[in-house]
């Protein structure tokens, strides 16, 4: 083969690589819009029957969830994706049975053994998260969910192993269906007393509909009792650091928390809880994607040039697509609390812009941070994940008690400012991971863009802020379509029209 035909397929499989991006990031994009309107539909009315304070108080139940599942859970089911990604990739069929009768083994005794150690502490439980035990019925509620919630994270291992992505975005509609269903007759019938029993029947109603796609999952062979505990050490092993992980991040947004509501009490935990949900519901289809598919994708990679070129590429294409709506949230702040909560959601304003900035920095860390996921790194993992914690929760101690809940938004962009540095130098160090000029003016001029914007609401009268903010919003944008329809086949006209910038 001769130069030219070598460089031609070279070209071919990068364009082929940028569209598994696009098309996975399009189904759960796809999916993510039908369930942002369910997201903005449920939040308006739960926000309109409880007001700040109950959005405080849901927030706080679904933090204690959090938790309880991350620790009961042993990060068994994340390490399930992670072995059945391998075993897919090595097309060994016997293999995939054997990891995913153990994940679904272990996910009903993790639950249950789960939702006993919820039912059983459930006073003092309550005790330290609302400084009283009178919440002690609402925990055993959760108790139940606890173990609902694990058996759906179970099979939707299984499905996310297997790349099965179109399954795993009915299942988050149906998922965000079920709440809205439970949680909105809840909130106006029962108020806060319906709160657990709605997350309750919101976890058995996503059980139902991951249960149901995971049966599509057959193998021909079945796998013996001995195979099946043969897989049980190393996902056990692999859990071990992503339950710490998933303990960390649970446990630093329980935390978080807590710290707002000591220092401003249950309306403020509220607006926490309103700041939080917005910023993470635009950068969520983006970092789904990640998790869906090109974790997997990525593990499945036995070649470090095809790995670096992956996760280059997913970074691109991360802030391409969430960078337009990073600066629109920060931009319209007022406006879009008001629209998904009520108008006196919009002191959360401030907090919302800082979150958003560290929602940037998170999207490009992101795609990074999942080699050190794919290369099975257990203890580099543990120790950053346990120094992010630490980070964000001493940031949140000092930055607190002086700027109340901005000073919460404040330390999360802390965090990511920090991590982000920490993760390029590990993977740099460590994996060999070089980032391309692409990925490098691509992320600065997000990064900038954002920042820019952020610079502009805080410092300018209210109209040159929001016009500034508005002319980055179109740039971005314009520019994201520009990068990004070349690479889909048939918008290729749309693109030459809009001034066609290819790949390189």
């Amino acid at each position: 083969m001769n130069t030219s035909d070598t460089s031609t397929t070279a070209g071919e499989d990068v364009t082929r690589s940028y569209r598994e991006i696009l098309r996975a990031t399009a189904m759960t994009g796809g999916a993510f819009v039908v369930v942002l309107c369910l997201s903005m539909l449920r939040m308006k009315l739960v926000a309109l029957a409880l007001g700040p304070d109950g959005i405080g108080f849901v927030g706080l139940l679904t933090a204690v969830l959090d938790v309880a599942i991350a620790v009961a859970g042993l990060g068994i089911q994340a390490s399930g994706v992670r072995q059945i990604a391998e075993s897919v990739g090595k097309n060994d069929q016997r293999s995939i049975a054997s990891v995913v009768r153990a994940v679904r083994w272990a996910s009903w005794v993790t639950g249950l053994a789960g939702a006993g150690l919820v039912a059983l502490l459930a006073l003092p439980i309550s005790s330290l998260t609302f400084g009283t035990p009178a919440h002690g019925t609402d925990m055993m509620v959760l108790a139940l969910a606890v173990l609902l919630r694990l058996l759906a994270a179970g099979q939707a291992s299984v499905l996310q192993g297997s790349r099965r992505i179109g399954d795993l975005a009915i299942i988050n509609i149906f998922g965000a269906l079920a709440a809205t269903v439970a949680m909105v007759p809840a909130a106006h019938f029962w108020g806060e007393a319906g709160m657990a029993g709605a997350l309750l029947a919101a976890s058995a109603g996503h059980l139902a509909v991951s249960g149901w796609f995971a049966r599509k999952v057959q193998f021909a062979e079945r796998p013996s009792w001995g195979e099946t505990r043969s897989e049980l050490p190393a996902l056990l092993k692999m859990g071990a650091a992503f339950m710490v992980s998933g303990l960390v991040t649970f446990g630093v947004a329980y935390f978080m928390r807590i710290i707002v509501l000591r220092h401003g009490g249950i309306a403020e935990a509220g607006l926490y809880q309103a700041a939080w949900a917005i910023a993470s519901l635009y950068a969520s289809f983006v970092l789904q994607a990640m998790s869906t598919d090109f974790y997997p994708r990525l593990t499945g990679l036995q070649n470090a040039t095809d790995a670096n070129r992956l996760v280059n590429e997913q970074a691109q294409v991360s802030v391409l697509l969430a960078g337009p709506g990073m600066i629109a949230t920060i931009t319209l702040a007022p406006l879009v609390l008001a629209l998904f909560y009520s108008p006196e959601f919009g002191e959360a304003a401030a907090t919302l812009r800082w979150m958003c900035l560290g929602m940037a920095l998170r999207l490009i860390a992101w795609p990074l941070g999942f080699i050190v996921l794919a290369r099975g790194a257990q203890r580099i993992f543990f120790w950053t994940e346990i120094a992010a914690g630490a980070v964000h929760v001493g940031l949140a101690l000092v930055l607190v008690p002086i700027w109340g809940t901005t000073g919460a938004g404040m330390a999360f962009c802390g965090l990511y400012v920090w991590h982000a540095a920490l993760i390029y130098f590990i993977v740099r160090r460590y994996f060999g991971f070089e980032i391309d000029e692409r990925t490098l003016r691509f992320s600065a001029e997000c990064l900038g863009a954002t920042i820019v914007a952020f610079a502009g609401v805080c410092l300018l009268p209210f109209w040159p802020g929001i016009v500034l903010g508005l002319l980055l919003l179109g740039w971005s944008s314009l520019r994201a379509l520009r990068t990004i329809l070349p690479l889909l086949a048939p918008l290729a006209g749309l693109s030459r029209k809009l001034g066609r910038v290819r790949p390189n």
